[in-house]
């Protein structure tokens, strides 16, 4: 069965036996749009490098602005942690500046205090030594008890006079008493409140220190964020310049590549106008091998390139689409006439896979079908086959030769 499909692709068959078989039907012959262009040259557009060059100044430009978002995110938790740290001591210095001033306003009351039991303290001193004064010239070089005998009737005032004197003499000894102690406590007042408030001075020099190093932290972080977000903001310009350039640069490359090889043409093409059909990975390539699903030596008649299940299959050259549905191994299967005796043919399609028709003109790297494991098959590949005037060919010798390096 394979090889009556191989004649039929290959237009061997007679007429009869290709109208028997409507999947296969001959279509209309399109030519390469390259014959109907021939003042058209791939100068007049950009190259697949140019496109390359763009992406890559597009790719590193983005790259640089997540780097510096990641660390415009750090820099931004810094700030935020120390402006946290310097709103903590911040608190710590308002709480320490309040202490200092309760202190402050205690400290005065108390030397208020203590300057009042000094002036009274004096008061009673100069009152103490005015009544000693007085009692030493009321009674200074008076003999008391010859008063007493030669002023019998005055006795009785003398007497009184004495006790008088006694109660001042108490009273002034009371007084001057009182002025030490009020002397002593104004000191300890004084004393207390002197100490008290070097440390509250202390602590209040420390929590301000403190404040003005978290701030000047806190003021620099700020900066810092400020700084690579104005530098995030001018790579985002120049990224979006650059995005621009690319999708202009890659929009003018693939109007070339319309241009020059007709309708469909996308992606990396040579300048011979060969596409790779897959990115995927080379397994099993040309020649005879020993089958894995049949354990026999057969020939295996194209080169395998393993890729994930639904992933793009791409024309290898502008042409005319010869055959496209199920071809028995193969599984869903596509065949393109390029013209000049070449034919390429791609299997095992995933189910619903085919996104192209028999008749219809493709260009080199246009997509056209899905990867899958139709057929005879043990995972996800694409069976990449080359026909050169009727006879099959190792493609990976055959696309080289065209500027095309196969799973690259």
């Amino acid at each position: 069965m394979r090889g009556v499909a191989a004649f039929v692709v290959l237009g061997l068959l007679p007429a009869g036996v290709i109208a028997a078989s409507p999947a296969v039907a001959e279509p209309t012959p399109v030519r390469v749009a390259t014959a109907s262009l021939p003042a058209l040259r791939a100068t007049d557009y950009p190259s697949w490098a140019d496109v390359q060059a763009a992406q890559q100044a597009e790719s590193a430009t983005k790259n640089l602005v997540a780097q510096i978002q990641a660390q415009l995110a750090q820099l931004t938790a810094a700030a935020a942690a120390a402006q946290k740290d310097a709103q903590v001591k911040g608190d710590a210095y308002a709480k320490a500046q309040e202490a200092y001033d309760a202190q402050d306003y205690k400290t005065q009351q108390l030397q208020a205090q203590a300057d009042a039991a000094t002036k009274d303290a004096a008061a009673a001193r100069l009152k103490a030594a005015r009544l000693a004064s007085q009692l030493a010239r009321t009674n200074g070089g008076i003999d008391t008890t010859a008063t007493l005998l030669s002023h019998q009737g005055a006795a009785s005032e003398q007497l009184y006079r004495f006790q008088a004197y006694d109660q001042l003499i108490k009273q002034a000894e009371g007084i001057y008493a009182r002025a030490i102690q009020l002397e002593k406590n104004a000191q300890k007042l004084t004393d207390q409140a002197t100490v008290q408030k070097k440390i509250l001075d202390e602590l209040q020099v420390k929590a301000q220190a403190a404040f003005a190093a978290a701030q000047d932290a806190a003021t620099k972080a700020q900066a810092a964020v400020d700084a690579q977000t104005a530098h995030a903001a001018q790579l985002q310009a120049q990224l979006a310049v650059l995005t621009q350039k690319r999708a202009a640069t890659q929009a003018d490359y693939e109007k070339g590549l319309v241009a020059q090889w007709g309708a469909g043409a996308a992606g990396r093409v040579s300048a011979s106008g060969w596409a790779d059909p897959s990115n995927g990975v080379l397994l099993d390539g040309f020649g005879l091998r020993f089958h894995p699903i049949y354990h026999v030596w057969k020939l295996h008649s194209g080169q395998d390139i393993a890729e994930a299940c639904g992933l793009p299959i791409y024309a290898a050259h502008a042409g005319t689409v010869k055959y496209a549905g199920w071809y028995s191994d193969l599984g869903n299967y596509i065949t393109i006439d390029h013209g000049n005796g070449v034919i390429t043919g791609y299997g095992h399609i995933q189910p619903g896979g085919i996104g192209v028709h028999v008749g219809q003109h493709v260009g080199p790297g246009q997509n056209i079908a899905r990867v899958g494991m139709t057929g005879g098959a043990t995972g996800c590949h694409l069976h990449f086959m080359v026909y050169v005037n009727g006879s099959l060919t190792n493609p990976v010798t055959f696309m080289r030769a065209r500027g095309v390096t196969l799973g690259s």
